[in-house]
């Protein structure tokens, strides 16, 4: 039997690149070689798609990050310059032969395509998950892992899928949604809005942004203009939402298309005060799979997870964060991640794992719903008589 020519695209212009490397590099190492035969698609910071020499090697998103901050320089590029065909067609990827250096010998370059059956985008943030990408691949006319344009785009906008949230009726914390003109104009009204809407603590955070950046805890008015000054470095819109007394960090893991399947939850122990960028990737904090929780609170959880997955009309898999207050027992809510962290050690594989599908037949239902999603699409008329 042939095996699938299946596409890993992974890096990206976004502040979670390091996360993606360390993501891709478990999907490539775990694809089944019997079955697939992964091509590592690299995008650069700046943007530059290449098939590179190697693909990422190293799993642990922590080492990749430790590593990146100690190279005070651009590493070299390496492998060959790629370009997505924006049509259906037997090429998906145009390759273009590097010569030395850092520039391509354009004028004797050799160019060549390379046929893919399926594309996994293991891509972090903006200009991968939000549906850019998704949009240039539905353009390509090749299957794709994961949500389509419409569920990445609502999916990284928090203040625009709290809003699909809130109309599919699902529990959230209150929140606000400051532009910066808002906040610009008259910062003194804007705190004074927060502390009479939500009270202190709040989280202050950048809509479109994922893996905790630029993300304050504030428990105080005063706090409150260096939280927006460092949010405000990353979005131009800014989510303000209140804290929850107590909370526990609840996570759970859908996988599926028109019919998802969530896993059993499992829940972080942040090494910080909060589940911030140090804490999830420098500091490793703990994670308990399955979680500690009463059956009735389990079932709410699954059943609130595959709502929040309609709710966007998300696709194959993403990953659902909770609040739940240890005061009042109440569970929140929070956000949708559709391409969640994707090494051995991240969240989703293990939340399946611990359900009873293993990280290797995981990827493979994960292909499996690819297709399925692309066969249901390609049915559709586009013509009219």
């Amino acid at each position: 039997m042939r095996k699938l020519r299946i596409g890993v695209i992974y890096g990206g212009r976004s502040s979670e690149h390091e996360v993606s490397l360390a993501s891709a590099a478990s999907v490539i190492a775990n694809l089944d070689k019997r079955r697939y035969e992964p091509v590592p698609i690299r995008i650069d910071r700046d943007g530059r798609w290449s098939i590179p020499d190697r693909p990422p090697t190293t799993v642990v998103a922590g080492d990749v990050i430790a590593k990146a901050r100690q190279e005070s320089d651009r590493p070299a590029r390496s492998g060959r310059e790629a370009y997505l065909v924006p049509h259906p067609g037997e090429e998906t990827v145009l390759t273009c032969e590097r010569a030395t250096g850092e520039t391509v010998a354009r004028e004797n370059a050799y160019v060549a395509g390379v046929a893919l059956d399926v594309i996994f985008p293991v891509l972090h943030g903006p200009f991968g998950e939000d549906g850019t990408v998704q949009g240039l691949l539905e353009l390509s006319g090749v299957p794709y892992v994961g949500s389509g344009v419409l569920a990445s785009a609502v999916a990284m906008d928090k203040a625009m899928m709290k809003t699909a949230f809130a109309a599919r009726g699902l529990p959230l914390v209150a929140h606000l949604v400051v532009w910066r003109d808002q906040w610009e104009a008259s910062p003194e009204k804007v705190t004074a809005t927060v502390g009479a809407r939500l009270s202190f603590p709040v989280f202050v955070k950048p809509a479109n942004l994922g893996s905790s950046i630029g993300i304050s805890k504030v428990k105080a008015a005063g706090e409150l203009a260096a939280a927006m000054r460092l949010a405000l470095e990353f979005d131009r819109k800014i989510v303000i939402e209140a804290g929850v007394p107590a909370a526990r960090e609840i996570e759970c893991s859908v996988i599926g298309n028109d019919r998802p399947e969530a896993s059993l939850p499992g829940e972080i122990v942040p090494s910080r005060e909060f589940y911030d960028y140090e804490a999830k990737y420098i500091e490793k904090s703990k994670s308990i799979v399955p979680a500690p929780l009463d059956g009735a609170t389990t079932a709410d959880v699954r059943r609130l997870a595959t709502e929040a997955f309609l709710a966007v009309e998300a696709s194959g898999f993403a990953r659902i964060d909770f609040l739940l207050s240890r005061e009042t027992g109440r569970l929140y809510v929070n956000e949708i991640n559709t391409i969640p962290g994707f090494t051995t050690i991240s969240m989703f594989p293990k939340l399946w794992e611990a359900t009873g599908l293993g990280y290797r037949a995981l990827l493979d239902r994960l292909v499996d719903l690819a297709f399925e999603r692309h066969a249901a699409r390609q049915s559709f008329r586009t013509s009219h008589p």
